[in-house]
This record gives structure tokens, sequence and C-alpha cells, in this order.
């Protein structure tokens, strides 16, 4: 018997919270999810990440790779037609369609995405922008200095 949960009861009493519920909504939603083509989800350090599927079978032609704000989808589609104009007798490799949406932190953005051996690889990164990344605050009669010319 699988517990369900109302985000709603937290949203009562949460201001500015929604993308957060939306967030934890998606992932209740798709935890029992078909689970193809089978991914790994890896961190290399602390800014970047690396997203590998599994689409044997697919083309460069047959998958695409889409990011909307925070938001990255990978789909595939195959012909219903062999690559070599025959016909089936038996298809064992799965080749059905699907979408796989991730949701991304703010700055997380694709850098490159490659298809080798029957893995596709994105490799994404987290560019902070230089307002967001920790300063040194010179202390003294420097630092006063240097924040009256900034004002």
């Amino acid at each position: 018997m699988r517990n369900t949960i109302d985000l709603a009861d937290f949203g009562r009493s949460a201001i500015g919270f929604e993308h957060l519920f939306d967030l934890l909504q998606n992932g209740l939603d798709t935890a029992t999810a078909d689970g193809y083509p089978p991914y790994n989800i890896e961190k290399i350090d602390d800014d970047r990440y690396r997203i590998v599927l599994a689409v044997a079978g697919f083309s460069e032609s047959e998958l695409s790779i889409t990011q909307e704000q925070n938001r990255l989808t990978v789909s595939g589609r195959k012909s219903d037609q062999p690559a070599n104009g025959g016909a089936f007798l038996y298809q064992g490799i799965a080749a059905r369609p699907f979408i796989h949406q991730f949701n991304l932190a703010d700055y997380v953005r694709v850098r490159v995405a490659n298809l080798a051996n029957g893995l596709l690889t994105i490799d994404l990164e987290r560019e902070l922008p230089e307002a967001m990344k920790p300063r040194r605050i010179p202390i003294g009669e420097r630092a006063s200095a240097q924040l009256q010319r900034v004002a």
C-alpha cells in the first residue's frame, strides 16, 4: 500500500515555496513511472554533473534534448521500419518512444551531449553569476576606501 502526501497542507503556511512543492509533487508522481530507458546521474564535482542514458539502437536524429528554464527534456522516437528496409520477424530490442524530464537547479546549463556505443551522455555545469559567487571582504582602512568607491 502506498502512502500519499498532500503538499497542500504545507502550502497553507509557507509563502514563496511553490516551486519547491511542485518539484516534490512531480517527484512523487513520477516515482512509479516507467524506467525506460535506464539512466545514471553522476556528480563529477561541486559544479559539474553528467546524465547517461542507455539508448541502444537510437541514432542522433531520433533523439531530442531541450532545456527550457530549469527543465531538461530528453526524448526519443524510433521509426517503425528497420534501417535496411526489411521487416522484423522478431523485435527483442526495445525501441519504444520515451520522454525523460529532469529538473535542474538554478544556473545549471547543458555544456555538451554525445552519443557513443549506445549511451547518450549529457554534461551539465552550474555557472554562477559573479554577483552570486563568494567574495572576500577586506578589513580596515583599505576596506573603507574600497566601499566608498563603490557607493
